[in-house]
């Protein structure tokens, strides 16, 4: 026996044997329903696919919907091509694609393995006509045996059509195996660090079987934590773990200590500075010398202060910044501010226009205390704009509503604005943008998170002219915001869901033709809203509303629940302009200091100590 690990029966429960006559295979303890209930802990959520957005929905009692078929063996590629049709007399949708957990032969829930559809919902499907759509199953880390899931069209909270996917996991055939040993990783980590193991089958005489699959569980009587199915481990709090690989009839298990994150620092409160006439404060940039808010309408006891204004500050002293202009536009919303890396640019974001026109007013920073306007441009955006990204000379603008998207404006003429592309899916609408490294980020809400070439290379697009590259949706949707670290592959995502609440993200992007998601970060009780990395330290400073600013350590590779970690390294609730709960809107890094906006009190200062 090797420091550190039993070989054998995975949770130590020996057969009796004659002392000098070991046997020389060891195998797991044969009882299904035990094996499942120890090593399959965790639980498949239902997989809900996303509604357009709309709200809209048809009556199932005028309609009718059927697959092809109501049940399907899937071979070894576990996809299946399925019809659906509209068998009724009337239109139906938008239809949603609900999946059941997968289940074993003893209707057990089992880990490692999901049903979804990739092309997600159906916005509409007239009387007589079909579509097909694809159904994956996923079977990372399974054992040998029979598995089902069921797959409905849901139209409002009715499944109006179900069908039944089935296959197995064949046992394995390999009579030459006779142990499983782990052969690397370590057997001392640092809790929320992301370690991984490997393991080899190996015959009587030693030598190694290849072609052997092995599973990876967390034994029953150590720490929590997670493990993947590449033998991935995190380990959630400080204790012992047991990491056990499984391969057919044979184990082997390694002790792991785990040892306290132990972080510390914290957000100290530097100033706060509201607004003459009080009114909402929405999105933040800070640039030089300067930083610049927007404006949200409020109504209070029947008082109207107007959101029609961007608020520049002077922040040369960061403990008394001085409100030293405004810009007033027609808009009852000013969400977004952007300045240009070289700071002689600005655009700001109108929305709830009074001439029904909105659009974005370009602004000339020659004197950033005192911004001009250059011009204004609508042609097109007249539904509203929610955010936008400067890049040189190109801006990507956030266009309101369903189907609207993206426009990419040209404004090396700052007072003739162009628009020379625009990207958009009829099915929802986009949020917001990010951009980094010739790639752009959609946060597209329901559609998930798109990722376009600007110029990266990697599918020909220019700033100009993006092209599509990948898509990933995050689970939970209502993807809000994003921000790409490409030193790390890591995109961070914001969803912002008031009523689950929300959570972040984590999504591997470092194959950006196959983002998935890894790790996710919540605060009870409430939803994320606006990002900033400070990427030589590794923190990510979230605005969390009325939870404040919360500071995450998110170095090293990352996976699973990362509030369980030890991973938050700081928060601050900090006393705003105005009674009541702090309400943070966005936040920016910018020479030490944190500048917060409140949607409630405006501009505030933290400074990080750690």
């Amino acid at each position: 026996m090797q420091h550190g690990r039993s070989e054998g029966r995975i949770f130590h429960v020996a057969p009796a044997k004659v002392r000098g006559e070991p046997s020389k295979r060891q195998a797991v303890h044969e009882s299904p329903s035990l094996n499942r209930k120890l090593l399959l802990t965790a639980i498949l959520a239902i997989s809900m696919a996303t509604c357009d957005g709309s709200g809209s929905t048809t009556s199932p009692g005028t309609t009718s919907l059927a697959f092809d078929v109501t049940q399907v063996e899937l071979g070894e590629g576990r996809s299946s091509q399925l019809g659906l049709s509209n068998t009724g007399s009337e239109a139906v949708g938008p239809i949603r694609f609900v999946s059941t957990p997968v289940l074993d032969a003893q209707g057990t829930q089992v880990a490692g393995a999901s049903l979804s559809v990739p092309a997600g919902d159906i916005a509409t499907l007239t009387p007589g006509t079909s579509r097909q759509i694809t159904a994956v199953v996923t079977d990372e880390g399974l054992l040998p045996g029979r598995y089902t899931a069921v797959l409905s069209a849901v139209v409002g909270s009715a499944a109006m059509a179900t069908v039944t996917l089935a296959f197995d996991v064949a046992t394995l055939d390999q009579p030459d195996v006779a142990s499983l040993v782990i052969t690397s990783g370590p057997t001392q980590v640092t809790q929320g660090d992301l370690v991984t193991y490997r393991a080899e089958a190996r015959s009587d005489g030693g030598a190694v079987v290849a072609g052997t699959t092995v599973s990876w569980f967390i034994a029953p009587g150590g720490v929590t934590g997670l493990v993947r199915a590449d033998g991935g481990f995190v380990g959630y709090e400080a204790g012992i773990a047991k990491i056990v690989a499984v391969a057919g009839m044979f184990a082997d298990t390694i002790e792991v200590t785990v040892a306290a994150r132990n972080l510390t620092g914290r957000l100290d409160f530097v100033s706060v500075s509201g607004l003459p006439n009080p009114r909402g404060t929405t999105d933040l940039w800070v640039h030089g010398t300067h930083a610049y808010t927007g404006t949200l309408q409020t109504i209070t006891n029947g008082v109207v202060a107007p959101g029609n204004a961007l608020m520049v500050w002077d922040i040369s002293d960061p403990t008394a910044p001085v409100l030293t202009d405004s810009v007033v536009v027609d808009a009852r919303r000013v969400n977004d501010i952007k300045i240009r890396d070289d700071g002689t640019l600005g655009v700001l974001t109108h929305e709830q226009s009074n001439d029904g026109q909105n659009g974005v007013t370009i602004l000339d920073l020659t004197d950033p205390a005192h911004p001009t306007v250059t011009s204004r441009f609508t042609t097109g955006l007249e539904t509203g704009v929610h955010n936008v990204w400067i890049e040189g000379d190109i801006v990507y603008v956030v266009v309101d509503g369903t189907g609207n998207g993206m426009r990419v404006l040209d404004i090396s003429d700052p007072a003739n604005p162009t628009v020379v592309a625009s990207f958009s899916l009829p099915s929802s609408f986009l949020h917001d943008i990010y951009g980094r490294d010739g790639l752009l980020f959609l946060s597209y809400w329901n559609e998930g998170l798109i990722i376009l070439d600007a110029g990266h290379g990697i599918r020909g697009g220019t700033p100009a002219n993006p092209q599509f590259v990948s898509r990933v949706r995050t689970k939970g949707g209502q993807t809000h915001n994003a921000w790409y670290w490409p030193e790390s592959g890591y995109v961070f995502v914001g969803e912002e869901n008031i009523g689950t609440p929300g959570i972040m993200h984590v999504v591997d992007a470092s194959d950006l033709n196959n983002p998935v998601e890894v790790a996710t970060f919540r605060v009870p009780g409430q939803t994320p809203h606006n990002f900033w990395l400070d990427e030589d330290r590794g923190v990510l400073y979230q605005a969390w509303y009325t939870k404040g600013i919360r500071a995450l350590d998110v170095t090293g590779g990352l996976a699973g629940e990362l509030e369980r970690q030890g991973r938050e390294i700081t928060f601050s609730l900090y006393e705003g302009a105005q009674p009541g709960p702090t309400r943070s809107w966005a936040v920016q890094l910018h020479e030490g200091m944190l500048y917060v906006s409140d949607s409630s009190s405006g501009l505030v200062v933290l400074q990080p100590q750690f």
